[in-house]
């Protein structure tokens, strides 16, 4: 080829190349693949607020503020935004929080067991439930031991169990359940049950057939496949994108995993965070969340790193987080059950400060109905009083100080039968705790009864077959079950007293226990005046300033403040003379060298009041001094010494000190004020003269 042929050929392919290249700008691009979802953030601040419920139990709709659920256990949100709630307690009802706050029914009226008509069905505490793709609604119908199904067209069938608590597999209309709580549906149909007392894991296939996938006959921890798996009153599932389904397993502390092979292992294992988990729920890139039975709420990475989002100081625990769910966006809600309240979990923003929380029963929300009926025989007489709420207790082992009475103590003899005081219903899968311990105990509604054999007699025997007793290999009593939904009426036997003689009486929920004797018991009577001991002042390092010649104590005007302390004790009415009680409220004054009160305080500042518990385990020694307690057990009498110039108080805690640098030098009263329940003024030395140094 000539050079000039040559020349004319790259011509030509230059001039090609710069009409393609024109072409291919001119042309519009191709659109960007849309972005896949965001990463799930890890530890994030959350502000908590909430969606519905205003704190007090009940069953009122309309707006979410004023809504009122009695028991608000499992939560499921659809893709518009639609939050349902199994709303169990007296109310067993599936309810609905609107997009625009409106709270209504969508299924249920009455407890007992009746399909058809939303609106006229049944359900006996429904407990976990679960949407499909279509919208159906799935629900763990625990008191019945059955799966139900609420079709978009509001329908009420039943998917599988013929309501007897059991065991059995095979065609969904013979099939048993024991009290199951979690439920969880795939993309193909398949209905997951969380089979809470057979302690295993169910399937109801599309075709009606029930099938196990992992459990076998007693509770335990142990990972593999199928039967020779064991699994502890599981109550709570969600199914992740890869198709494991992920399992709160309650007694074994632990978050397991069945992978869609039906390999059953642990996801989380004990020694974290969590502490009896009762919901999972789990994002879109496998990080899970979960909420404990002492009011947690963690995040968990794809790693296995936990992190705390409530419950850990500072943040707030909430009273009994039984659900947890979440929107298409990744938005956190949270059943509150104890608190009758629906929780919305949202990221605070760099330096943005969360307002306080709300947080728990609206703190004059009614108390138990119960006439007046103590927990023992006669429940229509006097019973002594050997216990308060918030008197200082120890842990046996040297330590004084060591938590705050939360109840109200009743004694009586050892063997002696515990009686409800209360119609009640059992809203909780850890109903009993601490079998053959002396704190054993049993929830019932808003109730506790501790210190007692729970459900049988002294001779360890059971009182009828609502009591279930779980044994070990070795025949050993390891736990009394009581499945949630269990009723039992005013007057019958819940146990009877061990070997600590007195029956432990709590109301409320934990953390947010208020004062038994607003129950009015029958015939209980206090008319005694509390008496002050002492009034004495701390320096920095907690120990007490002596007062000189003239029996005033100096205090210097400068530095950091002191501790004011008030040593005070009570009676009621026919006690035992050497039986001390605690305070109801504890406080001070300041007074002029003639006797006036200062500015400010005119009126005591009852700065330590036990009207509700604090949940802060600190509190013990924010409300009480050194020297409180008994240091040796069995053999001297209970102190109580009130740190008054702390604030232990609506179950908040600080800790705080007097500061009078803004006050002249000169003499000045300290005057202390004790008050019990009953409104009797303390009597005693209550007056320190002081001294404050130029």
């Amino acid at each position: 080829m000539t050079r000039g042929r040559w020349a004319m050929v790259v011509l030509i392919a230059a001039l090609m190349a710069a009409a393609l290249a024109w072409t291919f700008l001119r042309e519009p691009a191709a659109p960007a693949p849309p972005p896949g979802p965001v990463a799930t953030v890890l530890g994030w601040t959350p502000q908590f607020s909430v969606l519905a419920g205003d704190g007090v139990g009940g069953s009122t709709e309309g707006p979410a503020a004023q809504a009122r659920f009695a028991d608000p256990y499992g939560l499921a949100v659809d893709a518009h935004g639609v939050v349902y709630i199994a709303d169990a307690g007296d109310n067993n009802r599936i309810r609905r929080v609107h997009p625009d706050g409106r709270v209504d029914t969508l299924a249920g009226h009455g407890e007992g067991w009746r399909d058809g008509a939303a609106l006229q069905a049944q359900f006996n505490t429904p407990s976990g439930i679960a949407l499909d793709a279509a919208g159906n609604v799935f629900v763990a119908d625990t008191g019945n031991h059955v799966i139900r199904r609420i079709a978009v067209d509001g329908t009420v069938s039943t998917l599988a169990g013929d309501g007897q608590r059991g065991f059995v597999d095979g065609p969904a209309a013979q099939a048993r359940f024991d009290g199951p709580m979690g439920v969880a549906v795939d993309a193909g149909g398949r209905v997951y049950v969380a089979d809470t007392y057979n302690d295993r894991i169910r399937v109801i296939e599309p075709d009606g057939r029930v099938h196990t996938v992992a459990g076998g006959e007693r509770p335990g921890l142990v990972e593999g496949i199928g039967a020779a798996t064991r699994l502890d009153t599981p109550v709570a599932l969600a199914l992740d994108p890869q198709g494991n389904l992920l399992i709160a397993d309650l007694f074994n502390n632990a978050i397991r995993q069945l992978a869609p092979d039906g390999t059953l292992s642990t996801r989380v294992a004990d020694g974290g965070l969590l502490s009896g988990p009762l919901s999972v729920a789990v994002t879109h890139d496998g990080v899970i969340y979960a909420s404990d039975i002492n009011g947690k709420v963690v995040q968990i990475s794809a790693q296995g790193h936990q992190l705390a989002l409530a419950g850990v100081p500072p943040q707030p625990r909430f009273a009994r987080p039984t659900a947890l769910a979440l929107d298409a966006d990744g938005g956190l809600y949270l059943a509150d059950a104890a608190s009758y309240r629906v929780h919305r979990l949202r990221a605070l923003a760099a330096g943005q400060t969360a307002p306080p929380a709300l947080i728990g029963p609206a703190p004059d929300a009614p108390l138990p109905d119960t006439a007046g009926r103590w927990p023992l025989a006669p429940q229509d007489g006097w019973h002594e009083v050997v216990g308060t709420l918030g008197e200082v207790r120890g842990d046996f082992k040297g330590e004084s100080r060591h938590h705050l009475h939360g109840g109200f103590d009743i004694r009586g003899d050892v063997g002696q039968p515990v009686l409800a005081i209360a119609d009640g219903k059992v809203d909780t899968p850890f109903a009993a705790w601490s079998v053959g311990g002396q704190a054993e105990g049993l929830s019932l509604g808003r109730l506790k009864y501790i210190h007692m054999k729970v459900g049988r007699d002294p001779r360890d025997r059971p009182f009828d077959p609502r009591w279930q007793q779980v044994s070990g290999e070795d025949g050993t009593l390891e736990r009394i079950r009581v499945r949630r939904g269990t009723r039992f009426a005013a007057g019958e036997a819940l146990g009877s007293i061990n070997r600590m003689a007195h029956v432990h009486l709590s109301v409320g929920a934990s953390g947010f226990e208020r004062n038994a004797v607003a129950l009015g018991f029958i015939d209980y009577a206090d008319t005694f005046a509390p008496r002050i001991t002492e009034v004495a002042v701390l320096d920095d390092l907690d120990q007490p300033i002596q007062a000189g010649a003239d029996g005033r104590v100096a205090v210097p005007r400068q530095g950091p403040g002191v501790q004011i302390v008030v040593e005070a004790w009570d009676q009621v009415d026919r006690n035992l003379p050497r039986r001390r009680l605690g305070l109801y409220q504890v406080g001070y004054q300041v007074l002029d060298a003639q006797g006036q009160p200062l500015a400010g305080y005119e009126q005591p500042r009852f700065n330590i009041v036990f009207n509700r518990m604090p949940r802060e385990d600190s509190a013990t020694r924010v409300a009480y001094a050194p020297d409180s307690g008994i240091t040796v057990h069995g053999s001297a009498v209970t102190r109580f010494r009130y740190l008054v110039t702390n604030t232990v108080r609506d179950g908040l805690v600080e800790t705080g000190r007097w500061q009078p640098d803004a006050l002249p030098a000169g003499e000045y009263t300290l005057r202390a004020s004790a008050r019990d329940y009953s409104g009797n003024e303390a009597v005693g030395p209550r007056d320190l003269k002081i001294t404050l140094l130029p």
